[in-house]
């Protein structure tokens, strides 16, 4: 027996009118996320602390905001932008490709054209930064070049999918703990969202070395087994593609210009797998990543270390 319908919450008509007294344009995405016209990233000052506030709660709400707009965003404008939330920092732990203007150590430059980008990066559901104790609070997309055949990103909300679970699925997965493959880092696979307050799943598919499992009735811990490693992570997997039917993932594709930014500890993302399609198939992609400054530890539950000496 499933539990409650899995639900992306609607957009708060106060926030949506505290973003319009701004002067900008709010409408909701469908399934989840919301669209942002009128509000300038390349402004010389933030915007006020309840504007930067209300759309935080929007991301955490709905996953994601996108800022559309006609003209270019440099990638000094970007990154700045990109410090608005969470930690108020950037946290930048990638490779920077020769193509990254300026070589700028902050940017990471993605593309279908190894001339351009970093390619083939994030085909499975991940949270950025999962190998920090602080996993970034918040990552942007500034779509550079978009391809002419498309090539987007899918977020899936990961309250909702907790919502999916069944009640027995639910009390099992809030019994574990992942570990991450290259630093050892422990997070909880279910956590309280810092701003929502739902409870929300949260797994590296890409990074994950092993789960611990703690005992329901005593104060003992194992090791999952291969096989039910698998297991979890195919289930994982199901339960963030079923989002695309039940009304919790989204396939979004961008236009050249759009700027998107993610609550990391809300929503899961991969890429489309038409965006790792050859340039001279799909057109050239070009897209810029930030990453933000975790605002607090995303600390594993039932006292276990945050890291583990895995070697």
């Amino acid at each position: 027996m499933k539990n409650q319908k899995p639900k992306v919450l609607d957009l708060d008509p106060i926030h949506r009118s505290t973003v319009e007294a701004f002067g900008a344009n709010l409408t909701p995405l469908e399934p989840m996320g919301a669209l942002v016209q009128g509000l300038d990233l390349a402004a010389k000052m933030p915007p006020p602390t309840p504007i930067i506030e209300t759309l935080e709660h929007i991301m955490a709400n709905r996953g994601f905001v996108v800022f559309r707009s006609e003209h270019p965003l440099s990638p000094e404008h970007f990154l700045q932008a990109s410090c608005w939330w969470g930690g108020k920092a950037l946290h930048s732990t990638h490779g920077v490709h020769p193509a990254t203007p300026g070589g700028n150590p902050d940017i990471f430059r993605l593309s279908n054209d190894t001339r351009e980008g970093i390619l083939g990066v994030g085909p499975q559901w991940h949270n950025d930064g999962s190998f920090n104790a602080g996993t970034f609070s918040h990552a942007g997309y500034h779509m550079v070049r978009a391809a002419e055949k498309g090539g987007g990103t899918c977020f899936a909300h990961q309250a909702a999918a907790y919502d999916a679970l069944t009640p027995e699925q639910q009390a099992y997965w809030s019994l574990l703990s992942s570990v991450n493959a290259t630093s050892g880092v422990v997070h909880p696979l279910v956590h309280t969202h810092p701003l929502s307050k739902r409870s929300s799943v949260w797994l590296h598919l890409g990074m994950t070395g092993a789960v611990i499992m703690k005992d329901p009735d005593e104060d003992l811990f194992r090791l999952l087994d291969e096989d039910e490693l698998r297991q979890l992570c195919h289930q994982y997997n199901d339960l963030l593609n079923a989002g695309f039917d039940d009304g919790y993932a989204i396939e979004f594709e961008y236009e050249t210009n759009d700027c998107a930014f993610i609550d990391n500890l809300a929503v899961a993302h991969r890429a489309a797998p038409q965006a790792h399609l050859p340039a001279k198939e799909q057109g050239l992609r070009i897209m810029h990543r930030s990453t933000t400054r975790a605002k607090e530890v995303l600390m594993p539950d039932f006292g276990l270390p945050i890291q583990l000496d895995i070697y």
